[in-house]
């Protein structure tokens, strides 16, 4: 039996004739058994293909399986999904899914006022009410009443879809989530075939298991076609987003980031070599190049992250793009082996995916906070190019540009991703190939210096030292992590060879700026009363906030950098062209800081440490504030 109040958002209350409306925003929510992320992915999948422009949020638990029904075992995947360019995954929620009293619990204030709550009232017993700290059901005590309800007994609609398949009870409960997705599908209005298809092949050698989850999500689709239930549950059609016409596709940030590694090494004419070590939130790039082999990738999982980087230094030293990643844990354990790649001058690639700290911190929550780490954290005069990644799909490109840099350099580049963009997924037009202009590899194969003498350290006009393979014949020589003589390579632990060196490295990444674009204004004018300065994945909510506030007639812009160091040339000019520079990032102020020494300018922070992204309402709210 299902209950209901009434007087739910605009968005779900007309039916399929009803005016399109702008963006919708669901949170799937549910104990990490209920398969949330899978459900939560697979609805990704029918909202690309029904054409919306989408951003998504996947909120996994810290612990690895975190006891049943418990508070801090709920796991949570968002999605903001519409007609109209879409930037972040969305403040509150339109509608919450509510798979157990704990998912209930950590997820219902959230919700707008007046949003739907749709809920398994099959999971709302005494035990599972006491483990997420009711002392009474949230359905009888009024504790709702700002939204709607639409409470129900999945658990026990599935285990009739299921019954015809003779499965046990806790397997017929597990496709739960399937009735769920079948009834999210009819809410707006999705096909079903294509997960019907998914199903089958995900199923193969388990034909019956496919047709038990097929069963459950056309009785999940069923339900909201035939149910009697006035107000909430009516069918909403959100028509397709106007798009360039092209190839698109889902795309998470790690997904976007190995494709963009594979096609940085195509572009530079090398195989491409990955150590890597198994941490949060960077496992998945190392998963998704081990399926790329065919590519010339070769992927090495070693025994810590120390073994990880090294075998990558030892790939580029042989004549490979040397790639590794890890998060922040990981990069400290790294940060000696990285001072060997800038010692020794060689192409190495680092992805760093930011997730909250320090020491392990909030292993699957997003934050920036390893800024400072990436430009300045090492020993001695250590410096090396950071870019920084704006979204999953810009991932891709900010990939191919550390490849750029990384070997036209001899350098090694840290690349900065973080949770947010790690796990979320967007639509991505796949590029041409053909406009990407390739940057190809010379190694060294004959002397280079006077009276036939090799000279390892000599430098070319961006100041990078020749790539030399070993065993090419004649060009044997010295390399490693103690100083050495300007050009020979030899050790020289002179006063004048440490000056040079030092220099001579610093010199070469401070030249990285002549080829990287100027900073352009993302949002708004050149100059102004106040610029929102950010960096990462901050973009998506500054942008929507930028835009609304302008509207309102506000004398705002915004700025995002890419290039975090070296800063574009032409930064420090565009930012003391506004009366207020303002900075949100998740950390407690690490690239106001930056700006600050290497412009003087006051830049203003906005901090947040709580493992979620900005909201747009926290950053709009800044700005109105700044301008008051």
């Amino acid at each position: 039996m299902a209950t209901a109040i009434a007087n739910g958002p605009d968005a779900l209350t007309g039916g399929k004739e009803s005016a399109p409306t702008e963006a919708v925003v669901v949170r799937f929510a549910g104990d990490s058994g209920d398969g949330m992320q899978l459900t939560g992915g697979q609805f990704t999948l029918s909202t690309a293909l029904a054409g919306n422009d989408l951003a998504t949020f996947p909120d996994f638990p810290a612990e690895i399986r975190a006891p049943q029904g418990t508070l801090f075992g709920v796991s949570a995947f968002q999605i903001n999904f519409g007609s109209s360019q879409i930037d972040t995954a969305g403040d509150a929620p339109d509608v919450l899914v509510a798979m157990n009293p704990a998912a209930l619990k950590t997820n219902v204030d959230a919700l707008k006022p007046g949003g739907l709550i749709i809920a398994d009232t099959g999971e709302f017993n005494k035990r599972n009410l006491e483990k997420a700290k009711y002392t009474v059901s949230p359905f009888e005590d009024g504790s709702l009443e700002k939204w709607q309800v639409l409470a129900f007994d999945i658990s026990a609609l599935t285990l009739e879809a299921v019954k015809p398949f003779g499965l046990g009870n806790k397997e017929a409960l597990r496709c739960k989530n399937m009735w769920t997705l079948g009834l999210a599908l009819w809410m707006f209005d999705r096909d079903r075939e294509p997960l019907k298809d998914w199903l089958n092949a995900k199923f193969k050698k388990l034909p019956l298991l496919a047709e038990a989850n097929i069963a459950a999500l056309n009785a999940g689709h069923a339900y909201g076609e035939t149910a009697e239930i006035s107000g909430p549950l009516k069918q909403h059609h959100i028509a397709p987003v106007e798009s360039e016409p092209g190839l698109y596709r889902t795309v998470t940030g790690a997904e976007s980031v190995s494709l963009g590694l594979v096609a940085g090494a195509q572009l530079a004419s090398l195989p491409l070599f990955f150590g890597g070590y198994p941490i949060t939130p960077a496992s998945a790039i190392l998963h998704n190049l081990a399926r790329l082999k065919e590519f010339g990738v070769t992927t090495f999982q070693a025994e810590d992250e120390i073994a990880a980087i090294a075998s990558a230094i030892g790939a580029s030293y042989a004549g490979q793009l040397g790639v590794t990643s890890s998060s922040g844990p990981g990069i400290a354990l790294k940060g000696e082996a990285i001072g060997l790649a800038i010692m020794t001058e060689l192409p190495l690639v680092i992805v760093n995916s930011q997730r909250g700290g320090p020491s392990t911190g909030l292993p699957t929550k997003t934050e920036q906070s390893d800024l400072y780490q990436a430009v300045y954290g090492r020993n001695g005069d250590a410096p090396l190019p950071v870019i920084a990644a704006r979204s999953p799909a810009d991932a891709f490109d900010c990939a191919v540009e550390a490849c750029r840099i990384a070997v036209q350099y001899m350098t090694p580049v840290m690349l900065l991703t973080d949770g947010y963009i790690a796990n979320a997924a967007e639509p991505w037009k796949v590029p041409d190939p053909a406009s990407y202009e390739p940057f190809p590899v010379s190694f060294l194969e004959d002397k280079n210096g006077p009276d036939g003498e090799l000279l390892p350290f000599a430098r070319d006009e961006k100041g990078a030292r020749p790539w030399i393979k070993p065993g090419t014949p004649g060009l044997m020589h010295r390399i490693g992590g103690i100083e050495k003589n300007p050009g020979t390579g030899n050790i020289d632990y002179s006063p004048e060879s440490h000056q040079t060196m030092t220099d001579a490295r610093r010199a070469k990444i401070d030249g990285v700026v002549n080829s990287i674009p100027d900073q352009e204004v993302t949002l708004g004018e050149t100059s102004g009363k106040l610029a929102i300065v950010g960096w990462g994945s901050t973009y998506g909510p500054i942008h929507q906030a930028v835009r609304r506030t302008r509207k309102k007639g506000l004398d705002v812009s915004q700025i995002h950098v890419r290039y975090i160091w070296p800063l574009p040339a032409n930064l420090g000019d565009l930012l003391k062209g506004f009366d207020k520079v303002l900075v949100p990032e998740m950390n407690t102020g690490q690239f106001k800081t930056v700006l600050r020494d290497q412009y003087l300018v006051d830049a203003q922070p906005l901090n947040k440490t709580s493992g979620q992204p900005f909201t747009i309402a926290e950053i709009e709210a800044a700005i109105e504030a700044a301008l008051a």
